[in-house]
Protein backbone atom coordinates (compact mmCIF):
# COMPACT_ATOMS: atom_id res chain seq x y z
CA UNK A 1 0.00 0.00 0.00
CA UNK A 2 1.70 3.33 -1.19
CA UNK A 3 0.57 6.30 1.57
CA UNK A 4 1.67 10.12 1.49
CA UNK A 5 3.43 11.50 4.65
CA UNK A 6 4.97 14.70 5.16
CA UNK A 7 8.40 12.89 5.05
CA UNK A 8 7.20 11.85 1.27
CA UNK A 9 5.45 9.17 -0.11
CA UNK A 10 5.61 5.34 1.66
CA UNK A 11 5.89 2.55 -0.39
CA UNK A 12 5.50 -1.24 0.44
CA UNK A 13 8.83 -2.32 2.50
CA UNK A 14 11.95 -4.07 0.94
CA UNK A 15 12.49 -6.56 2.99
CA UNK A 16 13.35 -5.20 6.65
CA UNK A 17 13.95 -1.40 4.86
CA UNK A 18 10.79 0.96 4.51
CA UNK A 19 11.25 3.15 1.29
CA UNK A 20 10.21 6.57 1.37
CA UNK A 21 10.19 8.74 -2.13
CA UNK A 22 10.40 12.51 -1.91
CA UNK A 23 10.80 15.38 -4.61
CA UNK A 24 13.57 16.73 -2.69
CA UNK A 25 17.04 15.80 -5.09
CA UNK A 26 17.42 19.26 -6.59
CA UNK A 27 18.64 20.08 -10.09
CA UNK A 28 18.71 16.25 -11.17
CA UNK A 29 18.83 15.72 -15.22
CA UNK A 30 18.37 12.19 -17.24
CA UNK A 31 20.37 13.30 -19.69
CA UNK A 32 23.97 13.40 -18.17
CA UNK A 33 25.76 12.16 -21.66
CA UNK A 34 25.04 15.23 -23.89
CA UNK A 35 27.83 16.76 -22.86
CA UNK A 36 29.42 14.12 -25.46
CA UNK A 37 27.39 15.33 -28.12
CA UNK A 38 27.94 19.07 -27.39
CA UNK A 39 31.80 17.90 -28.00
CA UNK A 40 30.96 16.55 -31.12
CA UNK A 41 29.56 19.68 -32.33
CA UNK A 42 32.90 21.58 -31.57
CA UNK A 43 34.65 19.62 -33.87
CA UNK A 44 32.32 20.06 -36.44
CA UNK A 45 30.87 23.45 -36.14
CA UNK A 46 27.51 22.78 -37.13
CA UNK A 47 24.81 24.71 -34.69
CA UNK A 48 26.73 28.17 -35.18
CA UNK A 49 26.60 27.80 -39.14
CA UNK A 50 23.17 26.06 -39.21
CA UNK A 51 22.30 29.63 -37.37
CA UNK A 52 23.98 31.16 -39.96
CA UNK A 53 21.22 29.96 -42.68
CA UNK A 54 18.69 32.04 -40.89
CA UNK A 55 17.31 35.66 -41.22
CA UNK A 56 16.30 37.61 -37.75
CA UNK A 57 14.42 40.36 -38.41
CA UNK A 58 13.84 40.78 -34.88
CA UNK A 59 14.96 44.24 -33.28
CA UNK A 60 18.26 43.11 -31.69
CA UNK A 61 18.08 45.48 -29.01
CA UNK A 62 15.05 43.49 -27.38
CA UNK A 63 15.93 39.82 -28.19
CA UNK A 64 16.33 37.66 -25.53
CA UNK A 65 16.68 34.36 -27.15
CA UNK A 66 18.88 33.84 -29.84
CA UNK A 67 18.31 31.99 -33.11
CA UNK A 68 21.43 29.79 -31.97
CA UNK A 69 20.13 29.21 -28.70
CA UNK A 70 16.86 28.27 -30.24
CA UNK A 71 18.41 25.96 -32.84
CA UNK A 72 20.56 24.52 -29.95
CA UNK A 73 17.05 24.02 -27.74
CA UNK A 74 15.30 22.14 -30.87
CA UNK A 75 18.59 19.85 -32.46
CA UNK A 76 19.73 18.65 -28.73
CA UNK A 77 16.00 17.77 -27.68
CA UNK A 78 15.20 16.03 -31.11
CA UNK A 79 18.48 13.71 -31.00
CA UNK A 80 18.17 12.98 -26.36
CA UNK A 81 13.91 11.98 -27.58
CA UNK A 82 11.94 15.10 -26.91
CA UNK A 83 9.68 15.76 -29.97
CA UNK A 84 7.41 17.94 -28.59
CA UNK A 85 8.05 21.49 -27.92
CA UNK A 86 5.67 21.32 -24.95
CA UNK A 87 8.38 19.44 -23.49
CA UNK A 88 10.35 22.53 -23.81
CA UNK A 89 8.11 24.15 -21.05
CA UNK A 90 10.54 21.99 -18.43
CA UNK A 91 13.12 21.68 -19.71
CA UNK A 92 14.15 25.84 -20.57
CA UNK A 93 14.48 25.65 -16.94
CA UNK A 94 17.14 22.96 -17.28
CA UNK A 95 20.66 24.01 -16.19
CA UNK A 96 21.80 21.17 -18.23
CA UNK A 97 20.41 22.94 -21.48
CA UNK A 98 21.52 26.05 -21.02
CA UNK A 99 24.53 24.97 -20.88
CA UNK A 100 24.08 23.31 -24.08
CA UNK A 101 22.38 26.28 -25.85
CA UNK A 102 25.71 27.96 -24.54
CA UNK A 103 23.52 30.60 -22.65
CA UNK A 104 25.94 32.69 -20.19
CA UNK A 105 23.50 33.30 -17.09
CA UNK A 106 22.21 29.73 -16.54
CA UNK A 107 19.48 30.57 -14.16
CA UNK A 108 17.29 32.98 -16.68
CA UNK A 109 15.14 29.91 -18.48
CA UNK A 110 15.40 29.33 -22.42
CA UNK A 111 12.82 29.68 -24.89
CA UNK A 112 9.52 28.17 -24.24
CA UNK A 113 7.08 26.44 -26.46
CA UNK A 114 5.62 29.51 -28.05
CA UNK A 115 8.58 31.09 -29.28
CA UNK A 116 10.18 27.85 -30.53
CA UNK A 117 6.99 27.37 -32.43
CA UNK A 118 7.72 30.83 -34.13
CA UNK A 119 10.82 29.70 -35.05
CA UNK A 120 9.39 27.07 -37.18
CA UNK A 121 6.63 29.39 -38.62
CA UNK A 122 8.96 31.64 -40.38
CA UNK A 123 7.80 32.57 -44.14
CA UNK A 124 10.07 35.16 -45.03
CA UNK A 125 7.69 37.45 -44.59
CA UNK A 126 8.41 39.79 -41.70
CA UNK A 127 4.96 40.33 -39.64
CA UNK A 128 4.77 40.55 -36.05
CA UNK A 129 4.42 37.32 -34.87
CA UNK A 130 6.82 35.88 -37.92
CA UNK A 131 10.04 37.87 -37.73
CA UNK A 132 12.84 34.99 -38.31
CA UNK A 133 12.76 32.79 -40.89
CA UNK A 134 15.69 30.32 -43.00
CA UNK A 135 17.20 29.68 -46.50
CA UNK A 136 16.85 26.39 -47.98
CA UNK A 137 19.56 27.15 -49.85
CA UNK A 138 22.10 27.47 -47.50
CA UNK A 139 20.89 24.46 -45.12
CA UNK A 140 21.28 21.96 -48.34
CA UNK A 141 24.73 23.71 -48.77
CA UNK A 142 25.49 23.00 -45.22
CA UNK A 143 25.09 19.27 -44.83
CA UNK A 144 26.98 19.02 -48.12
CA UNK A 145 29.76 21.03 -46.77
CA UNK A 146 29.63 18.50 -43.53
CA UNK A 147 29.76 15.40 -45.66
CA UNK A 148 32.72 16.64 -47.35
CA UNK A 149 35.07 18.43 -44.42
CA UNK A 150 34.30 14.74 -42.47
CA UNK A 151 37.71 13.49 -45.24
CA UNK A 152 41.17 14.91 -44.47
CA UNK A 153 41.45 13.76 -48.45
CA UNK A 154 39.37 13.31 -51.47
CA UNK A 155 37.88 9.72 -51.75
CA UNK A 156 38.81 8.02 -54.88
CA UNK A 157 35.25 7.19 -55.61
CA UNK A 158 31.68 7.87 -53.78
CA UNK A 159 28.19 6.58 -53.74
CA UNK A 160 25.17 8.57 -53.61
CA UNK A 161 22.09 6.78 -52.65
CA UNK A 162 18.52 7.88 -53.21
CA UNK A 163 15.33 6.87 -51.88
CA UNK A 164 12.14 8.31 -50.54
CA UNK A 165 9.69 7.21 -47.59
CA UNK A 166 6.33 7.71 -46.66
CA UNK A 167 5.38 10.70 -43.75
CA UNK A 168 2.05 10.21 -42.48
CA UNK A 169 -0.65 13.11 -42.40
CA UNK A 170 -3.38 13.11 -39.61
CA UNK A 171 -4.82 16.89 -40.66
CA UNK A 172 -5.04 19.03 -43.97
CA UNK A 173 -1.53 19.79 -44.31
CA UNK A 174 -0.66 21.55 -47.35
CA UNK A 175 -0.24 19.86 -49.92
CA UNK A 176 -1.56 16.40 -48.61
CA UNK A 177 -2.42 13.43 -50.88
CA UNK A 178 -3.84 10.23 -50.47
CA UNK A 179 -0.84 7.45 -51.63
CA UNK A 180 -2.70 4.08 -52.74
CA UNK A 181 0.87 2.34 -52.17
CA UNK A 182 0.81 3.84 -48.24
CA UNK A 183 -2.62 3.69 -47.82
CA UNK A 184 -2.48 7.00 -46.13
CA UNK A 185 -2.26 10.91 -46.33
CA UNK A 186 1.64 11.26 -46.18
CA UNK A 187 4.23 13.56 -47.63
CA UNK A 188 6.81 11.63 -49.99
CA UNK A 189 10.64 13.29 -49.12
CA UNK A 190 13.34 12.23 -50.79
CA UNK A 191 16.71 11.87 -48.89
CA UNK A 192 20.38 11.54 -49.89
CA UNK A 193 23.06 9.39 -48.37
CA UNK A 194 26.70 8.87 -48.78
CA UNK A 195 27.51 6.01 -46.68
CA UNK A 196 26.02 7.02 -43.14
CA UNK A 197 26.05 10.45 -43.93
CA UNK A 198 22.94 12.62 -45.09
CA UNK A 199 23.35 14.95 -47.56
CA UNK A 200 19.77 16.20 -48.74
CA UNK A 201 16.24 15.64 -47.16
CA UNK A 202 13.84 17.52 -49.48
CA UNK A 203 10.08 17.41 -48.38
CA UNK A 204 7.78 17.29 -51.20
CA UNK A 205 4.02 15.87 -51.94
CA UNK A 206 3.07 12.64 -52.57
CA UNK A 207 0.93 12.78 -55.61
CA UNK A 208 4.67 12.73 -57.67
CA UNK A 209 6.73 9.99 -59.14
CA UNK A 210 9.31 8.49 -56.75
CA UNK A 211 11.83 10.49 -58.67
CA UNK A 212 9.97 13.74 -59.10
CA UNK A 213 12.90 16.49 -58.25
CA UNK A 214 15.40 14.11 -57.85
CA UNK A 215 17.83 15.40 -60.72
CA UNK A 216 17.67 18.90 -59.30
CA UNK A 217 19.07 17.79 -55.89
CA UNK A 218 21.39 15.58 -57.78
CA UNK A 219 23.01 17.99 -59.95
CA UNK A 220 23.38 20.55 -56.66
CA UNK A 221 24.91 17.99 -54.85
CA UNK A 222 27.29 16.70 -57.58
CA UNK A 223 27.99 20.40 -58.46
CA UNK A 224 29.50 21.30 -54.84
CA UNK A 225 31.34 17.49 -54.37
CA UNK A 226 33.24 18.59 -57.69
CA UNK A 227 33.90 22.00 -56.53
CA UNK A 228 35.62 20.74 -53.47
CA UNK A 229 37.18 16.72 -55.39
CA UNK A 230 37.16 17.71 -58.68
CA UNK A 231 38.74 13.82 -59.73
CA UNK A 232 36.45 12.03 -57.57
CA UNK A 233 34.51 9.31 -59.36
CA UNK A 234 30.83 9.34 -58.48
CA UNK A 235 27.95 6.03 -58.62
CA UNK A 236 24.70 7.10 -58.29
CA UNK A 237 22.29 4.39 -57.16
CA UNK A 238 18.68 3.87 -56.33
CA UNK A 239 15.69 1.70 -56.70
CA UNK A 240 13.71 1.45 -59.50
CA UNK A 241 11.75 4.35 -58.61
CA UNK A 242 14.53 6.63 -60.39
CA UNK A 243 15.49 4.21 -63.07
CA UNK A 244 13.77 7.40 -65.74
CA UNK A 245 15.42 8.07 -69.11
CA UNK A 246 16.41 11.78 -68.00
CA UNK A 247 18.39 10.64 -64.81
CA UNK A 248 20.23 8.28 -66.58
CA UNK A 249 21.25 10.35 -69.59
CA UNK A 250 21.95 13.55 -67.34
CA UNK A 251 24.38 11.07 -65.45
CA UNK A 252 26.06 9.51 -69.15
CA UNK A 253 26.66 13.65 -69.89
CA UNK A 254 28.09 14.24 -66.71
CA UNK A 255 30.53 11.86 -66.85
CA UNK A 256 28.47 10.36 -63.29
CA UNK A 257 27.87 6.01 -62.97
CA UNK A 258 24.65 5.11 -62.12
CA UNK A 259 23.32 1.48 -60.97
CA UNK A 260 19.38 1.49 -60.60
CA UNK A 261 16.62 -0.89 -60.13
CA UNK A 262 14.57 -2.23 -63.55
CA UNK A 263 11.21 -2.93 -62.61
CA UNK A 264 10.28 -6.64 -64.18
CA UNK A 265 8.20 -6.78 -66.81
CA UNK A 266 7.63 -10.10 -69.58
CA UNK A 267 9.61 -9.04 -72.06
CA UNK A 268 12.36 -8.98 -69.71
CA UNK A 269 11.30 -12.11 -68.53
CA UNK A 270 11.34 -13.49 -71.76
CA UNK A 271 14.70 -12.24 -72.66
CA UNK A 272 16.06 -14.35 -69.36
CA UNK A 273 14.04 -17.47 -69.94
CA UNK A 274 16.77 -19.94 -70.50
CA UNK A 275 18.39 -18.82 -67.12
CA UNK A 276 15.27 -18.99 -65.50
CA UNK A 277 14.78 -22.64 -66.74
CA UNK A 278 18.03 -23.31 -64.95
CA UNK A 279 17.61 -21.60 -61.86
CA UNK A 280 14.27 -24.07 -61.72
CA UNK A 281 15.81 -26.78 -62.75
CA UNK A 282 18.65 -26.50 -59.85
CA UNK A 283 15.88 -25.73 -57.17
CA UNK A 284 14.02 -29.08 -58.24
CA UNK A 285 17.38 -30.79 -57.84
CA UNK A 286 18.43 -29.12 -54.22
CA UNK A 287 15.40 -27.66 -52.91
CA UNK A 288 17.32 -25.16 -51.98
CA UNK A 289 17.19 -21.20 -53.12
CA UNK A 290 19.16 -21.04 -57.42
CA UNK A 291 20.11 -18.31 -58.72
CA UNK A 292 21.64 -17.59 -62.60
CA UNK A 293 23.26 -14.48 -63.63
CA UNK A 294 23.18 -13.07 -66.84
CA UNK A 295 23.30 -9.49 -68.50
CA UNK A 296 22.10 -8.20 -72.31
CA UNK A 297 22.20 -4.62 -73.55
CA UNK A 298 18.28 -3.40 -73.27
CA UNK A 299 16.25 -0.40 -74.24
CA UNK A 300 12.76 0.03 -73.51
CA UNK A 301 10.46 1.19 -76.77
CA UNK A 302 10.22 5.02 -76.99
CA UNK A 303 6.82 6.33 -77.15
CA UNK A 304 6.11 10.37 -76.52
CA UNK A 305 6.05 10.47 -72.83
CA UNK A 306 8.71 7.64 -72.27
CA UNK A 307 11.19 5.41 -73.63
CA UNK A 308 15.20 5.16 -73.37
CA UNK A 309 17.45 6.89 -75.94
CA UNK A 310 19.92 4.44 -76.38
CA UNK A 311 20.70 0.89 -75.12
CA UNK A 312 22.37 0.54 -71.68
CA UNK A 313 23.89 -2.86 -69.72
CA UNK A 314 21.11 -4.80 -67.80
CA UNK A 315 22.59 -7.00 -65.23
CA UNK A 316 19.68 -9.70 -64.32
CA UNK A 317 19.21 -12.25 -61.40
CA UNK A 318 17.38 -15.72 -62.25
CA UNK A 319 16.23 -17.08 -59.22
CA UNK A 320 13.75 -19.72 -57.83
CA UNK A 321 13.05 -19.04 -54.09
CA UNK A 322 10.27 -20.84 -52.76
CA UNK A 323 8.68 -23.11 -54.93
CA UNK A 324 7.88 -19.07 -57.01
CA UNK A 325 10.20 -17.37 -59.68
CA UNK A 326 11.81 -14.33 -58.42
CA UNK A 327 13.79 -12.23 -61.40
CA UNK A 328 15.52 -9.17 -60.36
CA UNK A 329 16.97 -6.80 -63.10
CA UNK A 330 19.36 -3.49 -62.67
CA UNK A 331 20.94 -1.07 -65.30
CA UNK A 332 23.78 0.69 -64.66
CA UNK A 333 26.46 2.39 -67.11
CA UNK A 334 29.39 0.22 -64.96
CA UNK A 335 31.14 -1.65 -67.22
CA UNK A 336 31.23 -5.38 -67.22
CA UNK A 337 34.85 -5.52 -66.66
CA UNK A 338 35.14 -3.91 -63.91
CA UNK A 339 31.81 -5.28 -62.38
CA UNK A 340 30.10 -8.66 -63.34
CA UNK A 341 26.66 -9.34 -63.59
CA UNK A 342 26.88 -11.28 -59.77
CA UNK A 343 29.12 -9.09 -58.18
CA UNK A 344 27.29 -5.77 -59.61
CA UNK A 345 24.10 -6.96 -57.96
CA UNK A 346 25.05 -8.98 -54.89
CA UNK A 347 27.66 -6.17 -53.77
CA UNK A 348 27.14 -2.87 -54.96
CA UNK A 349 22.89 -2.92 -55.79
CA UNK A 350 22.26 -4.74 -52.65
CA UNK A 351 24.59 -2.64 -50.41
CA UNK A 352 21.87 0.23 -50.81
CA UNK A 353 19.70 -1.49 -48.35
CA UNK A 354 22.00 -0.01 -45.67
CA UNK A 355 20.23 3.52 -46.34
CA UNK A 356 16.68 2.06 -45.32
CA UNK A 357 18.27 1.93 -42.01
CA UNK A 358 19.47 5.26 -42.64
CA UNK A 359 16.01 6.50 -43.20
CA UNK A 360 14.55 4.83 -40.23
CA UNK A 361 16.91 6.68 -37.71
CA UNK A 362 14.85 9.47 -39.16
CA UNK A 363 12.51 8.00 -37.39
CA UNK A 364 14.00 8.08 -34.04
CA UNK A 365 14.87 11.69 -34.83
CA UNK A 366 11.17 12.62 -35.21
CA UNK A 367 11.16 13.45 -38.83
CA UNK A 368 7.83 12.55 -39.02
CA UNK A 369 6.39 15.13 -36.64
CA UNK A 370 5.15 17.05 -39.42
CA UNK A 371 1.88 18.75 -38.37
CA UNK A 372 2.31 22.17 -39.35
CA UNK A 373 -0.10 23.57 -42.00
CA UNK A 374 2.45 24.63 -44.67
CA UNK A 375 4.78 22.58 -46.53
CA UNK A 376 7.25 25.24 -45.55
CA UNK A 377 7.55 24.92 -42.05
CA UNK A 378 7.15 20.82 -41.99
CA UNK A 379 10.45 21.37 -44.57
CA UNK A 380 11.74 23.39 -41.56
CA UNK A 381 11.09 20.22 -38.88
CA UNK A 382 12.71 17.47 -41.16
CA UNK A 383 15.50 20.31 -41.20
CA UNK A 384 16.11 20.31 -37.79
CA UNK A 385 15.51 16.58 -37.41
CA UNK A 386 18.53 16.18 -40.23
CA UNK A 387 20.83 18.27 -38.39
CA UNK A 388 19.93 16.18 -35.15
CA UNK A 389 21.34 13.11 -37.40
CA UNK A 390 24.25 14.96 -38.62
CA UNK A 391 25.16 15.61 -34.53
CA UNK A 392 24.38 12.32 -33.83
CA UNK A 393 26.61 10.50 -36.94
CA UNK A 394 29.34 12.70 -35.77
CA UNK A 395 29.18 11.43 -32.36
CA UNK A 396 29.14 7.69 -33.79
CA UNK A 397 31.75 8.25 -36.73
CA UNK A 398 34.14 10.59 -34.03
CA UNK A 399 34.02 8.98 -31.01
CA UNK A 400 32.54 5.81 -30.85
CA UNK A 401 34.64 5.06 -33.86
CA UNK A 402 36.46 1.23 -33.11
CA UNK A 403 34.17 1.09 -29.95
CA UNK A 404 30.92 -1.51 -29.27
CA UNK A 405 28.69 0.73 -30.48
CA UNK A 406 30.74 2.20 -33.95
CA UNK A 407 27.45 0.53 -35.65
CA UNK A 408 24.73 1.45 -33.47
CA UNK A 409 21.26 3.27 -34.45
CA UNK A 410 21.16 6.29 -33.22
CA UNK A 411 18.45 5.77 -30.51
CA UNK A 412 20.89 3.27 -29.27
CA UNK A 413 23.38 5.54 -28.84
CA UNK A 414 20.73 7.79 -27.13
CA UNK A 415 20.01 5.12 -24.77
CA UNK A 416 23.25 4.42 -23.76
CA UNK A 417 25.52 6.98 -24.11
CA UNK A 418 23.26 9.85 -24.01
CA UNK A 419 20.75 9.18 -21.24
CA UNK A 420 22.42 9.33 -17.71
CA UNK A 421 21.44 10.04 -14.54
CA UNK A 422 23.04 12.92 -13.72
CA UNK A 423 22.82 15.82 -10.23
CA UNK A 424 23.59 18.97 -11.53
CA UNK A 425 25.56 21.81 -9.39
CA UNK A 426 26.13 25.31 -10.65
CA UNK A 427 28.40 26.99 -8.73
CA UNK A 428 30.24 30.91 -9.45
CA UNK A 429 32.69 29.13 -11.62
CA UNK A 430 31.60 25.89 -12.91
CA UNK A 431 29.01 23.66 -13.42
CA UNK A 432 29.36 20.27 -11.45
CA UNK A 433 27.28 17.24 -13.49
CA UNK A 434 27.76 14.11 -11.24
CA UNK A 435 26.43 11.30 -12.67
CA UNK A 436 25.51 7.70 -11.71
CA UNK A 437 28.20 5.65 -9.53
CA UNK A 438 26.10 2.78 -11.03
CA UNK A 439 26.12 3.71 -14.84
CA UNK A 440 27.07 0.60 -16.53
CA UNK A 441 29.40 1.71 -19.68
CA UNK A 442 31.18 4.39 -17.70
CA UNK A 443 34.32 2.66 -19.85
CA UNK A 444 32.86 3.39 -22.61
CA UNK A 445 31.99 6.74 -22.29
CA UNK A 446 35.49 7.42 -21.43
CA UNK A 447 36.31 5.97 -24.29
CA UNK A 448 34.57 8.31 -26.66
CA UNK A 449 35.52 11.23 -24.58
CA UNK A 450 38.85 10.57 -25.23
CA UNK A 451 37.80 9.99 -29.06
CA UNK A 452 36.30 13.51 -29.04
CA UNK A 453 39.31 15.19 -26.89
CA UNK A 454 41.72 14.50 -29.99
Amino acid sequence: MTECTQSGFEFEACGRREIVARFDGGRISSDGGILLLRQTDKHLNLLSRLAQCFLDGRNQAQVEHTVEEMLSQRVYGLALGYEDLNDHEQLRKDPLFGVLAGRAELEAPLAGKSTLNRLELGTGINNRYKKITFWKDALDELMVKVFLESYKQAPEEIILDMDTTDLPLHGKQEGRFFHGYYDSYCYLPLYVFCGDQLLCARMREANHDASFGCLTEVERIVAQIRAAWPNVRIILRGDSGFCRNQVMSWCEAQGVDFVFGLARNQRLRRIIGRQMHEATEQWKQTGKPARVFTEFAYETKKTKKSGWERERRVAAKAEHIDGKENPRFVVTSLASERWAAQELYEKLYCARGEMENRIKEQFSLFADRVSSETMRANQMRVYLSAMAYVLMNGLRRLGLAGTELAQAQVSTIRTKLLKIGAQIRVTVRKVWISMASSYPWQGLYGEVWQNLRC
